[in-house]
C-alpha cells in the first residue's frame, strides 16, 4: 500500500492488464544516508520487451544509462551511490519504464538516518486533571524518513503501561493526557523515537500531577493612574479562574516597559497579592505592562510550580506635570523654589535609586504629601519652608513598585 502510494505521485501511465508486467527487487528498501544500492528490474518473458530498451527514473527524473547494467534479455539493473536523505517521508520513486514510457514497475526508497533519543521532556497540567507534555527531537531532528513518537507514561510504582493517544494540539512533538490522572502519586513518563532504521528512547522523568499545574494568564488587567502622581501607575487583576476551586497560594510577577522600548524590567516579589503600585516611572510617558502567575501548594504540593504565560500587554500612561507659573515678583523666593525643589528631586530619587519591587509597607503620607505638593505649585508661585512636612523614608523601602 505504501508503495503504491508513493508511486502514484509520479507514474501517470501504467500497463492496464492485470499481470504482473516486471517486479524489482529489493522492494521499498530503508536505507541509511551515504549508502549505495543496486536494484533490478526483471520483466515478465510473456510482454517481449528487451531490457535494453528499457530505463531509470528516480523521483522522475530519468537516471544516466552509464549506470544501468543489462543482466540478461529481461534483467535491467540500476546502481546508486552515496544516496542523500529522502525527498519526502514517503519515501523517494525508484521507477523501471519501457522504451515509450509505460510504468513496468516501482519501489520506493526510504533513505535517512535513525532518530536519536529525545530530549528537553516537560510536562504540564491546566486543572490538576489533565497532562500535557512536549519534548524535541534528539541530534539535528531531521531523520528524511517517517518517524513515530510515542509519549508513554505508568504509575511509578504499579499499574500497566499506557501510551498518549492525542496528538492533534496543533503542535509538533506535542502530546495531550485529558482525563484518568491520579493524584498524589508519581507518574513515570518518556518518549519512544521509532521508523525503520531504529528506535531511541528518552530519559524518563518522575513527577506528580500537583508538581506541574500551571495556570492560563491572570485575567481583568487594569493599569490605572494614581491621581496625579505623574511618576506611578497602580495594577489590579482577578485571579486565575481555573483554580478558584483549588486551595493554592499563587505568586504574581509584573513586567512592565516604556512603548518605545523591547526592554522589559520584572517586579519579582508582588506575593499573592492582585494589586501593584509602579513607582519610579517616567512622566508623561505611555507603559506597556503584563502579569503572570505561578500557582504554589495545590493540595499541599511542596514544589515551587510553573510560571503561566504572560498576560496580553495593557497599555497605561502617566501625568504630565503642571509647569509652574511664571511671573513671581519676589526673585528670592522663586530662588529659593527652585533650589527646594532641585533638593527634593535628589532626595528622593535617591531613595527609588536603593528600591525595587512590591513591599508590604504602606506609604500613604508620601502620596499625600505629593498631591499636597502639586497643588500648591498651582495655587502658589513658591512653597515656604515652614510649610513642608518633613518624611522620613527609610532605605529599605521599596518604591519602584509596592502593595497597597
Amino acid at each position: 500500500m505504501i508503495s503504491m502510494l508513493c508511486l502514484m505521485l509520479f507514474v501517470p501511465r501504467v500497463f492496464s492488464s492485470s499481470t504482473q508486467v516486471a517486479v524489482i527487487f529489493p522492494q521499498d528498501p530503508a536505507l541509511w544516508m551515504g549508502s549505495s544500492l543496486t536494484a533490478t528490474c526483471t520483466v515478465s518473458p510473456e510482454r517481449g520487451l528487451h531490457a535494453n530498451t528499457m530505463y531509470w527514473t528516480l523521483n522522475g527524473k530519468r537516471l544516466p544509462s552509464s549506470t544501468y547494467g543489462l543482466l540478461s534479455t529481461n534483467g535491467l539493473s540500476v546502481t546508486l551511490h552515496r544516496l542523500n536523505g529522502s525527498q519526502q517521508q514517503s519515501g523517494d520513486n525508484l521507477v523501471c519504464h519501457s522504451r515509450d514510457g509505460h510504468v513496468l514497475a516501482g519501489s520506493c526508497l526510504y533513505v535517512g538516518m535513525p532518530p536519536e533519543k529525545p530530549v528537553n521532556l516537560t510536562c504540564w497540567s491546566r486543572n490538576t486533571k489533565d497532562l500535557s507534555c512536549k519534548w524535541t527531537p534528539g541530534g539535528r531532528g531531521e531523520t528524511f524518513i517517517k518517524t513515530k513518537y510515542t509519549l508513554k507514561y505508568k504509575l511509578r510504582w504499579y499499574g500497566r503501561e499506557r501510551e498518549c493517544e492525542d496528538y492533534s494540539t496543533g503542535k509538533r512533538y506535542t502530546c495531550y493526557i485529558p482525563k484518568d490522572l491520579a493524584l498524589f502519586t508519581p507518574y513515570e513518563i518518556w518518549v519512544e523515537a521509532s521508523n525503520q532504521l531504529g528506535t531511541a528512547t528518552s530519559d524518563v522523568i518522575t513527577l506528580d500531577i500537583l508538581d506541574v499545574v500551571t495556570t492560563d494568564p491572570p485575567d481583568n488587567v487594569h493599569v490605572s493612574r494614581v491621581g496625579e502622581l505623574e511618576d506611578q501607575l497602580t495594577v489590579r487583576w482577578g485571579s486565575p479562574p481555573a483554580l478558584k476551586d483549588f486551595l493554592f497560594q499563587a505568586k504574581y510577577q509584573i513586567r512592565y516597559r516604556l512603548e518605545d522600548s523591547t526592554e522589559w524590567k520584572l517586579v519579582d516579589d508582588v506575593g499573592n497579592q492582585t494589586s501593584c503600585r509602579l513607582a519610579g516611572l517616567r512622566e508623561g510617558t505611555v507603559y506597556f505592562v503584563q502579569v503572570r502567575c505561578n500557582p504554589v501548594g495545590i493540595y499541599g504540593s511542596r514544589k515551587a510550580g510553573i510560571w503561566s504565560d504572560w498576560s496580553h500587554p495593557t497599555a497605561a500612561s502617566t501625568p504630565h506635570s503642571e509647569p509652574l507659573q511664571s511671573g513671581s515678583c519676589d526673585p528670592k523666593s522663586g530662588e529659593q523654589n527652585s533650589t527646594l525643589r532641585r533638593e527634593l528631586k535628589q532626595f528622593f530619587g535617591w531613595v527609588r535609586k536603593h528600591a525595587c519591587g512590591c513591599s508590604g509597607m504602606s506609604i500613604k503620607l508620601y502620596d499625600q504629601w505629593r498631591v499636597w505638593l502639586q497643588k500648591s505649585h498651582k495655587t502658589r508661585n513658591h512653597v515656604g519652608k515652614n510649610n513642608i512636612p518633613f518624611i522620613s523614608v527609610p532605605a529599605q523601602h521599596r518604591l519602584h513598585g509596592y502593595a497597597q
